[in-house]
């Protein structure tokens, strides 16, 4: 998915990006926050809450803010997000998954799965399929480790 630099909530979410790959967790929550304060329309706030979701201190924060990546991504009118499907399903199971739902982890896995055909190529691209197919490994050898009905 294209940041577009000129939108200050992209710029925000892109320097947030960066400050996370550098280990300055505070400052990308905090630009994540900005960018989330900043937001006008359900485009800019999905993907804000998206990231912001990365760095809650607590998995019921994540979730809460996973899914309010989802619900905005629902109802914004872009097909811009058309890609970004994928990857919120992912972060959605994974929240799921940390929280030992695993009925739940399943299902918005198997979600990311069937959007997958919207995946843009590239490295963006081959990190949300590696993701998936490793999520659907972890749900297989749950189901196979007989902890639980799903």
């Amino acid at each position: 998915m294209e940041m577009d630099i000129n939108n200050p909530v992209m710029k925000l979410c892109a320097d947030g990006m960066q400050a996370a790959l550098e280990g300055r967790t505070d400052d990308a929550r905090d630009l994540f926050t900005r960018a989330w304060e900043l937001s006008t329309d359900d485009y800019d706030a999905s993907l804000a809450a998206h990231f912001l979701a990365r760095h809650q201190s607590t998995p019921e924060d994540r979730l809460k803010w996973d899914r309010e990546s989802l619900n905005r991504a629902n109802a914004a009118v872009d097909d811009r997000l058309r890609g970004f499907y994928p990857s919120l399903y992912l972060h959605l199971g994974h929240s799921f998954e940390i929280l030992d739902d695993w009925a739940e982890a399943k299902r918005y896995y198997e979600l990311a799965a069937e959007k997958s055909v919207d995946i843009p190529e590239g490295r963006y691209g081959d990190v949300l399929h590696n993701g998936i197919a490793r999520a659907r490994q972890r749900i297989e050898s749950h189901e196979n480790d007989g902890k639980g009905d799903m």
